[in-house]
């Protein structure tokens, strides 16, 4: 399943029309990967993540839709090889990934306040971390999407600081630091099951929510959070062939 996953990530490269009209403004330097890494920092009991780019990381933001239904979301992902149950979800097909997004139009971390403005429901444009679980969606131009749930399946375990919508996702909190060209995040060990041995890639993409009308979360002909561009992936072929060192 994995492998297939992949497959459909890296054949959405070769599409060149979209459905998807605000993809290209965000083709930038900005999104243009040179370097992936994660690093185990012994001293402290963590790993750093880090994407360099061409550009400034971190730089370029979306631009409002002015509602829920069709919010940009720009991310720099890391895919790996780590297990759902490795970061607090049950077990489950996909690929786990560490997202860094901003999307101005909601924000999904209600637990932490990014600007510090005592207001825990405005920071969505700010660069934080999102846990997710990837899935093969062919509803989508670029053939991957936030896996879904139904709202009423008991068997679905979630981390206790997920954002509260019916998909695998998780807003851990964790630090990001953009500077120049780099953007890391640093995740203490204990967050995801003390895994220092797996593998990675890192990709920067455009994602985009569908809620299926004017109201809630899904329900429509479309995933509620699907990937419609990637603008570059760190191994060229999103082969995961990156260890931490």
């Amino acid at each position: 399943m994995k492998q297939l996953i992949l497959f459909a990530l890296v054949s959405m490269l070769s599409v060149e029309v979209f459905a998807c009209d605000k993809c290209g403004n965000y083709n930038n330097d900005d999104f243009q990967i040179k370097s992936v890494n994660v690093k185990h920092e012994a001293a402290i009991e963590a790993t750093i993540w880090e994407i360099t780019v061409k550009g400034n990381a971190g730089k370029t933001t979306p631009s409002p839709a002015g509602q829920l239904n069709g919010a940009p979301v720009l991310a720099y992902v890391f895919p790996t090889s780590l297990k759902p149950t490795d970061v607090g979800f049950n077990e489950t097909e996909g690929i786990v990934a560490l997202a860094l997004t901003s999307h101005p139009d909601f924000d999904d971390t209600p637990l932490w306040d990014e600007n510090a403005d005592r207001n825990y429901a405005n920071d969505g444009i700010v660069w934080h971390p999102h846990w997710v679980v990837l899935t093969e969606d062919k509803r989508v131009e670029g053939g991957l999407a936030v896996k879904q749930f139904k709202p009423e399946d008991k068997s679905v375990i979630l981390p206790p600081t997920n954002p509260g919508m019916p998909m695998y996702m998780d807003s851990p909190g964790f630090q990001v630091i953009t500077s120049g060209n780099s953007i890391k995040v640093v995740v203490p060990n204990y967050r995801m099951n003390n895994q220092i041995d797996f593998s990675y890639d890192g990709v920067a993409a455009f994602l985009q929510v569908k809620t299926g009308g004017e109201g809630g979360h899904g329900g429509g002909e479309k995933p509620m959070l699907g990937v419609y561009k990637v603008y570059s992936i760190a191994s060229g072929d999103l082969s995961l062939p990156y260890q931490v060192k």
